[in-house]
Order: C-alpha cells, then sequence, then structure tokens
C-alpha cells in the first residue's frame, strides 16, 4: 500500500474520529454545565433547550463527519448521491426530534403561562404539528411532490371531519376544558353522574381522574362539557365541613353550642388538615319532633382532608357529651300497655 493510499484512508478515519469525539465532549457539556447554568437561571424557556438538545448534538456531529467523509472516499456517483440523501434524511429526522421536544416543552410551558395548567394534549398537538412539517420535506427532499398530497388532504378533510365526529368533538372539548381554566389538572371534581377524583390529565380525547380508592376514571371530553360538576379546588383548595348533630329538646342550647365550638376549635388546631386559624361556628337549623339539630362548621385545607377531620371531631364530640352528661336524642316511641279483665 503507498503513501497516497494510507493518506486516503487516514485522513477521513481522522475527521470521522475527529466530529465524533467532538459530539461526545459537546453532548457531555450541554449535558453538564450547560444544564447546570440552565437550571440557575430563574427562566425555564432555556431549560427545554438543553433538555431537547440531548442526544441530538452528538447525532449532528456524526452526520457532519460522515458528510465530510464522503467528499474524500471515491464512490460511484450513484452510490454516493444515496448516500448523500440518506444522510440528509436522518439530519432531517433528527431535527425533527430536536424540534418535537423543544415545541412540546415550549407549549407547556406557555399554556402554564397563559392558563395556569399543564396538560399533554398542547405537548402532544405541538409535536404533532413538527413532524407533519418534517414529513413534507422529507417527502420533498425524496422527489415527492406534495402539491397533491395536500389537495387530497384538503378534499379528504370533510370525509374525515365526519368519520371522525366525536375523536374531533372530544379534542375541542379537551381544548375548551383548559383553556376555560374552570378544571385543571390536580383538581379535585365530582360528576353530576358520580364520578369524582383528582384530575391527573386532560389528553386529546379523555380526561383522566384518579378517586379516593387510587383506581382510574377515564371521561371523555365531551361528556366534561356537557355534564353538571363541582370542583373543590376553585376558587381555593380550602373548604367548608359541615357536620351536622342533634340535641334533645332538655339540652342548655347555649352551653351545648359553646361546648361544640370547644371541641372544634381543638381538633383543627391538633388534627393534620385542618385550618387551625379557622373560628368555627355552630347553627341551629332543625326543629324535629324528638329534637333540636345543627350543624357545626369547620374548614379543612382541601376536600380530602374532611374525612380525618370530621372522624376527630365525632370522637371528641361525643366524648365530650358523655362527660357533660348530654342525652343523645333517641327516638322514643311510647307503648301503652291496658289490661282488661
Amino acid at each position: 500500500m503507498t503513501d497516497s493510499s494510507l493518506f486516503e484512508i487516514a485522513v477521513p478515519a481522522g475527521i470521522l474520529v475527529l466530529c465524533i469525539v467532538l459530539g461526545l465532549i459537546l453532548q457531555k457539556y450541554i449535558s453538564g454545565k450547560l444544564h447546570a447554568l440552565a437550571l440557575k437561571s430563574v427562566s425555564q424557556w432555556d431549560d427545554v433547550l438543553v433538555r431537547s438538545l440531548r442526544g441530538v448534538v452528538f447525532v449532528w456531529s456524526l452526520i457532519l463527519g460522515l458528510s465530510i467523509v464522503l467528499t474524500f472516499v471515491p464512490l460511484p456517483a450513484a452510490v454516493y448521491l444515496v448516500l448523500k440523501k440518506a444522510l440528509l434524511l436522518t439530519a432531517v429526522v433528527s431535527v425533527m426530534v430536536w424540534a418535537g421536544r423543544a415545541a412540546a416543552g415550549y407549549a407547556d410551558l406557555y399554556i402554564i403561562r397563559v392558563a395556569g395548567v399543564s396538560s399533554s394534549i398542547f405537548k402532544s398537538l405541538a409535536v404533532l404539528l413538527v413532524f407533519i412539517v418534517g414529513a413534507l420535506v422529507i417527502l420533498d427532499e425524496l422527489g415527492i411532490a406534495i402539491a397533491p398530497i395536500i389537495t387530497a388532504l384538503g378534499v379528504g378533510g370533510l370525509a374525515v371531519a365526519l368519520a371522525l365526529q366525536d375523536t374531533l368533538a372530544n379534542l375541542f372539548a379537551g381544548l375548551h376544558i383548559l383553556m376555560s381554566r374552570n378544571i385543571r389538572p390536580g383538581d379535585y371534581i365530582k360528576l353530576s353522574s358520580g364520578e369524582e377524583g383528582y384530575v391527573l390529565d386532560i389528553t386529546w380525547r379523555n380526561t383522566t381522574l384518579r378517586d379516593l380508592e387510587n383506581n382510574l376514571v377515564i371521561i371523555p371530553n365531551k361528556k366534561m362539557t356537557e355534564t353538571i360538576l363541582r370542583n373543590y379546588s376553585l376558587p381555593e383548595t380550602a373548604m367548608a365541613l359541615l357536620v351536622d348533630f342533634k340535641l334533645s329538646y332538655g339540652t342548655d342550647l347555649a352551653a351545648a353550642e359553646k361546648l361544640i365550638v370547644e371541641e372544634a376549635r381543638a381538633v383543627l388546631k391538633t388534627t393534620a388538615g385542618g385550618v387551625a386559624d379557622f373560628e368555627p361556628f355552630v347553627r341551629f337549623n332543625v326543629l324535629g319532633d324528638r329534637n333540636v339539630g345543627g350543624t357545626a362548621i369547620l374548614r379543612v385545607t382541601e376536600f380530602v382532608n374532611q374525612y380525618r377531620v370530621k372522624s376527630a371531631f365525632i370522637q371528641k364530640l361525643r366524648d365530650r357529651f358523655l362527660r357533660e352528661g348530654i342525652a343523645d336524642p333517641f327516638p322514643v316511641t311510647p307503648i301503652r300497655i291496658e289490661h282488661t279483665d
């Protein structure tokens, strides 16, 4: 092998190795220093950019090295064109992956800033848009005319819309739910049909809830917009806790009210989930046949905490009633027995 042959092999190999090493260095720098700098900054936009570049920079360096090597290696024209086209398509795909990641991240940040929520539906739409554009670019590079395809898609759009009426209805319903900001991921909601739970995610088709039994409840977005529901997290997560009670007619209501408030105040301060600085109060609201009914009003930090606070309050109130000698208003039905001779 002559010196010229060794030179023809060594130069392309050296360039390829250099590009690979450069790609590894850049990737390590992005994963290390740039990521650390992005985390220190107040803005989250640079964090998205750094995360989207992971793995892609090395691919770009490799593509650059292979492109340079092709100019040094003597190849038949047909083979050269095929390899060049393959590298170009690989570059387009890598750009699509990077742009899809960035678009998903930026869409999520934007919708959080505008609507105050995070949902996969916007990320999915952003990625879909990027990949549609990338697919059109790839078809154009392969020599396939995209104008007839776009025309066909426009003509067939009506038929597709008719065939996918429910899917499109759920898609636009999901967008409406998020933009209206009446339901957000993390909120606890209850539908008029009985389903309830924490909102986990709002996708292009369904809204996913996690109920208190730790099961998933999948609800079509269209049904979410058509039903009556209660959001226990708006306008704030803290909510009133109403506990009903009954007292006999012989009870001193003023004294009973005082001790009920005392027990409620103690429970709110000592039980996790209670609003410690809330001043509980009592309202009498029922004059029954054999008892007086009332409601104690407490406050908890969020919906799920009502069960813990209510249980502690009932236990303490029952013990206090026993100590104070307040009789439970059990219904009594008098029975008269007549003796006949």
